[in-house]
């Protein structure tokens, strides 16, 4: 498991670093103002659309069904079903594009009520309409990705989301040499994000397999209800991420500039939950589904023992070191242009907060495909609305009198509100299956990252502020040296403590995959 897992999270951090590059761009285009807050809104309604169909999301109802009806049926049955599949979700998605077009304003105006009777609505209307056209391409992206998992071809669906990306940088790069309008470059930028949708379904068509979704056909039959009605209930929990940052901007949105500094606060969060969540998600539901299936407990308990310390090994740390390393992440990436100081204080405080849900995030994560296996999507959705439900209630409690920070604080809250009942119902339902190794590596791991954490801390703060006026390049080699110091701490505490042995590492990345990865 570790090999493709490594696959995935390898495109996973490509795609979310050139994310970096592309929201420090837009940060120096658009900074944090109005525009701003359009554009990001409307761009948050068309990634948690994404993250809802790919990343990991669909293949928690699509691999397991496909998987069944290839051992029982054969391959053409298996082939026809994702035909069905890929025509009717191009045609759901398709009208469900066109009916937001036209509902567009309404739809803004409940996301954020804090822009009606401003000139933010109309501005957030036009850039969302604009967008749209990526949604009529997800759908048949995301089934597609999920044919190719469930085959374990890996590398081309980890990273054919690098497109977006690069297609967005390009043209974010450009309007900043033209020097156009901030409005009107928000307005090119958001038809980009159709053009890249198409780039990446262009991709992957062109490497669909040996005929594993033909004839493509829309039907609405039975079978098709069916698996729809057992796949949104888990492609909405496994969002519930990015519904909690939807929740934080319908609250924040009444302060100006806020939907955008929770914007950019939450892309440095994306970072580890993405790697950490996308990996999960992609790779470990088709490995605990055919444990589940074999009825093989040993198997069971060692693929959730896996991911569980996959998971807090990587979130963490990265948890502790964005609380501590906050304020100097966000100036080097983020203060350019039109992002001042004061956008820099306030995002930092943002992601200090929201980090320490980051935890309860990957735990999710690593947690839901238990459920999703065992052909079970209503828990992660009810723990998923359970944990929006704390959120919003939250927010509306701390925002009043904490501002950013409380709607930052209120996502965290919810976070942990949704992993607290999802590790409750599992608990109930089956029993979380860990390994005696397991539970004592976790403890290791936890201390390992506490002493990174306390060397992080005095590394950035007698290290950091000598080059506080220097040249951006030299600060940002400092961070990165910083950083790095941090990894290389926390690695090879690891090893002493023996929760990472180096050699079993490389024979498990060695290992022949089987099938394609």
């Amino acid at each position: 498991m570790i090999r493709p897992i490594l696959t995935v999270s390898a495109g996973t951090l490509t795609s979310r670093l050139l994310g970096f590059v592309r929201d420090a761009l837009v940060a120096a285009l658009l900074g944090a103002g109005g525009v701003a807050d359009a554009f990001l809104l409307a761009f948050q309604l068309v990634n948690v659309t994404r993250r809802l169909l790919t990343e990991g999301a669909l293949n928690a109802a699509l691999v397991p069904a496909w998987l069944r009806l290839r051992d029982l049926n054969g391959p053409a049955v298996a082939a026809a079903f994702a035909g069905r599949l890929v025509g009717s979700i191009g045609v759901a998605t398709l009208a469900m594009a066109i009916l937001l077009g036209v509902a567009m304003p309404l739809v803004i105006a409940a996301l954020a009520p804090g822009f009606v009777g401003q000139p933010t609505l109309q501005r957030a209307v036009d850039d969302a309409r604009l967008m749209l056209p990526y949604l009529a391409f997800a759908g048949p992206v995301a089934v597609m990705m999920g044919l190719l998992n469930a085959q374990h071809r890996f590398a081309l669906t980890a990273f054919s989301p690098l497109l977006f990306n690069l297609a967005l940088i390009g043209t974010t790069i450009a309007l900043l040499i033209w020097r156009r309008d901030a409005a009107e470059a928000a307005l090119i930028l958001a038809a980009t994000v159709g053009v890249a949708g198409l780039l990446q379904l262009l991709t992957l068509a062109w490497r669909r397999g040996d005929a594993v979704a033909t004839p493509l056909r829309l039907a609405f039959d039975a079978e098709m209800r069916g698996f729809l009605g057992r796949a949104l209930p888990g492609m909405l929990a496994n969002s519930g991420p990015q519904w909690l940052i939807v929740a934080g901007a319908v609250i924040a949105s009444a302060v100006p500039a806020a939907v955008s500094w929770l914007y950019f606060a939450n892309r440095l969060i994306e970072l580890p939950l993405g790697i950490v969540g996308t990996a999960m998600g992609t790779v470990l539901v088709p490995e605990l589904t055919r444990a589940v299936r074999a009825d093989d407990p040993a198997a069971i308990a060692q693929a959730e023992s896996r991911a569980l310390e996959l998971a807090v090994g990587l979130a963490l740390p990265a948890m502790l070191g964005l609380v501590v390393l906050s304020q100097p992440i966000v100036r080097l990436l983020f203060e350019h242009g039109a992002f001042g100081a004061a956008d820099t204080a306030a995002t930092a405080q943002a992601l200090a907060l929201l980090a320490l849900g980051l935890p309860a995030q990957v735990l999710t994560k690593a947690l839901a495909p238990a459920f999703f296996a065992r052909d079970n999507t209503g828990s992660p959705l009810r723990a998923m609305l359970g944990g929006l439900g704390v959120a919003i209630v939250a927010a509306l409690l701390l925002a009043p009198w904490f501002g950013i920070g409380g709607v930052a604080a209120a996502v965290a809250l919810g976070a942990w509100g949704s992993a607290a009942l999802l590790i409750r119902r599992g608990a109930a339902t089956f029993g979380l299956s860990l390994t005696a190794d397991a539970r004592r590596r976790l403890v290791l791991i936890a201390i390992a990252a506490l002493a990174m954490a306390g060397l992080l801390w005095l590394k950035a703060t007698f290290a950091l502020p000598l080059v506080a006026q220097a040249h951006s390049a030299i600060q940002a080699a400092a961070l990165l040296l910083v950083i790095a110091g941090a990894v290389a701490i926390y690695g090879g505490l690891l090893v002493l403590l023996g929760v990472v042995s180096p050699s079993e590492l490389l024979r498990a990345i060695r290992r022949p995959a089987g099938l394609h990865d």
